[in-house]
């Protein structure tokens, strides 16, 4: 099989163009920045966030190969980051609509990277995918995924595109550790805790659904499978572990992981914050036969040693004590092949 991942520089993305590079199939990646974790696949470095005219054999007028599946992850993720800066909500959905361009005119079939923050704050006990309102919008993140998932729905039924939509949760794991660039909090709580280094948590009750990455990435791939086979399409899926946890209660696993009592400041939640969510899942094991095995107490001691124990291997940039690697901090924005000739705009 042949996928093209867009955002594959990121933690999802890379552990998944692994997974189906080891399971025997072509991988070709799309990101704007390269790959601090693995020289292990080729991708394209290209902003997909340009206004780009249609362009039928790829995007922005440079070829892609061609494909069985997209698999559409690339996105700006860091919801404060989005509320502070509401443009690149709307860089999200212009990548949406430039994937999906893509797509409709080479007629491949797409897998969108949603979230639980199209949900919004709830307070039910269990969510399952019909009951999310989106009246409730809780921020400008959570809007870019709705509009999203929104520009996917009517493609399917304006132009027949072949889709599934994954709606994520607290995904952690491997090759999550670039601190400074996402601020994801597993990450940081590892990072300051080993340092013996108090930790704040925004939310003393906030309670969530926390996935293992790998347990995501199977979920994936039983989708890009199904989807690729027709036995699934057209269905919006929660890919979660499907039990939630509170912050204060991962930030303890951290600390036992490390040997560590956590100094913890509590504060209240944060403006867009999604306080309460726990994922029905039954949908992605009826369909998919999605079945998560690495429970939070099982997960936060790998989670931590892979941290801890990571090293870049040749010719990658390694990430500095804040997070930065030096490809990131040059902040440029060219277009090249990873492993191939530079190409088109500078």
């Amino acid at each position: 099989m042949r996928v093209i991942i867009t955002g594959s520089s990121g933690q999802i993305g890379t552990n998944l163009a692994l997974r189906l590079k080891n399971d025997g199939h072509e991988v070709f990646g799309v990101d704007k920045r390269r790959n601090t974790w693995t020289n292990d696949f080729q991708y394209l470095l290209q902003d997909l966030s340009g206004n780009y005219p249609s362009y039928a054999t790829g995007i922005g007028g440079v070829d892609y190969p061609k494909s069985d599946v997209v698999v559409h992850l690339a996105a700006h993720a860091k919801v404060h980051q989005l509320v502070r800066e509401p443009h690149r909500a709307l860089e999200n959905i212009v990548m949406t609509y430039n994937v999906l361009e893509y797509c409709r005119q080479t007629n491949t079939p797409v897998i969108f990277s949603s979230s639980r923050e199209v949900y919004g704050d709830i307070h039910r006990f269990e969510t399952e995918e019909t009951t999310a309102d989106f009246a409730y919008t809780e921020s400008t993140y959570s809007a870019s995924k709705i509009a999203g998932e929104a520009m996917i729905y009517s493609y399917s039924r304006c132009y027949g595109l072949p889709y599934l939509v994954f709606r994520f949760s607290n995904v952690y794991g491997r090759f999550d550790n670039d601190i400074g660039r996402m601020v994801r909090v597993i990450p940081l709580f590892v990072q300051r805790l080993s340092r013996d280094m108090p930790i704040t948590i925004y939310g003393e009750e906030k309670v969530l659904d926390f996935t293992y990455v790998d347990d995501c990435v199977d979920g994936i791939v039983r989708g890009i499978q199904a989807l690729v086979a027709g036995k699934a399409q057209n269905e919006t899926i929660n890919l979660a572990y499907g039990k939630g946890n509170t912050l204060v209660r991962m930030a303890e696993l951290v600390g036992k992981a490390l040997g560590k009592t956590p100094d913890i400041t509590l504060a209240p939640a944060l403006v867009g914050e999604v306080t309460h969510y726990i994922a029905n899942i039954s949908k992605a094991t009826e369909l998919l036969g999605y079945k998560p095995h690495m429970s939070l107490e099982e997960g936060i001691p790998r989670a931590v040693e892979w941290q801890l124990n990571w090293t870049a291997p040749d010719g990658v940039a390694a990430v500095d004590d804040e997070g930065l690697s030096a490809i990131d901090q040059g902040g440029g924005s060219g277009l090249s092949y990873k492993r191939a000739s530079a190409i088109g705009k500078g």
